[in-house]
């Protein structure tokens, strides 16, 4: 067994066209550290609907050069025997670790199997690579990003030419292409022959987003900015300035790009203290909000001032913010669909409802978002938010930030704030509080052990209120493919239980929704709200067994 894995790492070496790496293998291989070995080639990286997320380093199970050559050269075969030999793929790249390896990689790949490659010019936000895809009539767009994971992984995502990320069965076809590439030196990897995109890309989306706002719009809203040391920054900034808002003012520690994210544990500004250095910031700076992109950019979060948080600064929940925007468009009198994953918050279709539009609820994720037929705005609870369908299929940061800055100037026109909006909901739909309960394992059979558990004893109370409805989303729905989820109904309250697609989480999404009369019964709805979250996890955590 020993002697194997010993073998198989060798093969890996000889293989590997990246030094860094080789270096790491041959050093394991010299200690004959078989512990590390066996987890690193366990297996292969599993080409999935969110394509390739990993820990740096050598070997199947990590990303790495050797991984990506491999997804590349599947991607084209596929794409090849779409027909589409000869079309054009376009890739992106954020600052992280290798990335620009990884997309100089993947051109070469392209142009060594027919295909045409086009790189965008430097790292940018993911959003201007789904831009580009359709903008340059491309056939697919891979773009090369762990988004807000740890410092230490990498991933590759892939578009087809709508524009939108891959869903079944094209996930599934891609990888069974990748698990059929042969021998590393037997893929073309020319040195040169792609093309390197210039500036006007950029410029092309950045004149795109000003179609988010409403002409002559209120542009007031006075805003800390922090891109979390990622790629938001020059694009953010840029935007706001044709936009003709005044010029954020940017939390300097975390502006520039740094793929050790050195001020933070995990670059998502969902995370413990992710926010602290842009609170810090806005006690100093007095903002009306303050706007934190995650290091890809494509997610946007949003905090207010609130003298009833401790530090005077609350971060609003994603569903809050779909919420908000949601309302701000329908005052705008936009017509279409609105639409949302299963784990966001009711009041979306609520509010769609009673501005007579069109709504509906997709599996998590906006490679499912996107392609809803007839899309005006689309978010998920995560902080992604889709403004500008027609301009970008995915969830955009920068455009979504622009869309909150121009509802926050309507407001501060109005001697109003985001706050004051959200109680106006709350008063007009019931109060809507939601939660969530994330736990992150070392060991995925936890999650599984979870999920067994649910499906064998599925709860019949959680926080005293009865659960009416358990549904196992494995078995597809008559509106939802199967996914690897359970949603329970509950009187006035819905669980979701599923484990993350990206990350070793297993995530339970919770929601109540609370009547409230009037304005003066709103701290009583709040109160009752928190407790009914707090019950709920409780009991969902033990019922789990996590």
């Amino acid at each position: 067994m020993q002697h194997d894995l010993i073998a198989q790492a060798r093969t890996w070496l000889a293989e590997d066209p990246d030094p860094e790496t080789r270096d790491e293998l041959a050093a394991l291989i010299e200690a004959g550290d078989t512990a590390e070995l066996a987890a690193r080639f366990a297996g292969t990286l599993q080409f999935g609907t969110a394509g390739l997320r990993g820990e740096l380093g050598a070997g199947p199970m990590r990303m790495n050069r050797s991984v990506v050559i491999r997804a590349a050269a599947g991607l084209a075969a596929y794409l090849k025997a779409q027909g589409q030999a000869g079309g054009l793929v376009v890739i992106g790249y954020d600052a992280r670790y290798k990335s620009e390896d990884f997309a100089r990689d993947t051109a070469a790949v392209m142009t060594g199997a027919g295909l045409r490659a086009a790189v965008l010019p430097r790292p940018l936000p993911t959003p201007v690579l789904a831009y580009a895809i359709r903008h340059l009539g491309a056939v697919a767009g891979v773009e090369v990003t762990a988004s807000h994971n740890p410092p230490r992984d990498n991933g590759y995502k892939v578009y087809l030419g709508d524009g939108s990320q891959i869903v079944p069965p094209a996930d599934g076809e891609i990888a069974a292409a990748i698990a059929a590439v042969g021998p590393l030196a037997d893929v073309v990897r020319p040195g040169g022959g792609w093309e390197t995109l210039g500036e006007e890309v950029l410029d092309a989306y950045l004149a795109r987003t000003d179609a988010v706002l409403a002409p002559g719009s209120p542009r007031t809203a006075r805003t800390v900015y922090t891109a979390m040391h990622g790629v938001g920054t020059s694009v953010l900034t840029a935007a706001f300035e044709r936009a003709g808002f005044p010029e954020p003012v940017l939390v300097t520690e975390q502006a520039e790009p740094d793929p050790a994210f050195p001020t933070v544990a995990f670059p998502n500004p969902e995370e413990p203290g992710a926010m602290d250095l842009a609170f810090a910031t806005a006690r100093r700076a007095a903002p009306d909000l303050i706007i934190a992109n995650d290091p890809d950019a494509d997610r946007c979060a949003v905090a207010v001032p609130d003298t009833a948080t401790e530090g005077g600064w609350r971060m609003l929940r994603g569903d809050e913010v779909g919420a908000l925007l949601a309302a701000h468009l329908v005052e705008r009198g936009v017509s279409g669909v609105f639409a949302e994953s299963i784990v966001s918050s009711s009041l979306l279709g609520r509010i769609a409802e009673k501005a007579g539009l069109g709504y509906e609820e997709t599996l998590t994720g906006f490679k499912w978002i996107a392609r809803v037929d007839g899309l005006r705005y689309g978010y998920e609870e995560a902080l992604g938010y889709c403004v500008d369908p027609e301009g970008v299929r995915d969830k955009d940061g920068i455009t979504a930030a622009l869309l909150v800055a121009e509802l926050a100037s309507v407001l501060k026109e109005q001697g109003r704030t985001l706050l004051d909006l959200l109680d106006d909901l709350a008063l007009a739909h019931g109060l809507h509080a939601t939660d969530q309960l994330s736990v992150r394992v070392e060991d995925l059979t936890v999650i599984a052990d979870a999920m067994a558990r649910l499906r064998e004893q599925p709860p019949t109370a959680l926080a005293g209120l009865a659960v009416t409805s358990a549904e196992d989303l494995s078995q597809g729905t008559p509106a939802l493919p199967p996914t690897d989820g359970l949603r329970y109904q509950l009187e006035g309250a819905r669980v979701i239980v599923r484990p993350s697609g990206t990350e070793p989480k297993l995530k339970c999404y919770l929601e109540v929704v609370v009547p409230v009369a009037d304005a003066a019964g709103l701290p009583a709805a709040r109160a009752r709200g928190a407790e009914l979250l707090a019950g709920i996890k409780r009991d969902l955590a033990a019922a789990a067994g996590i």
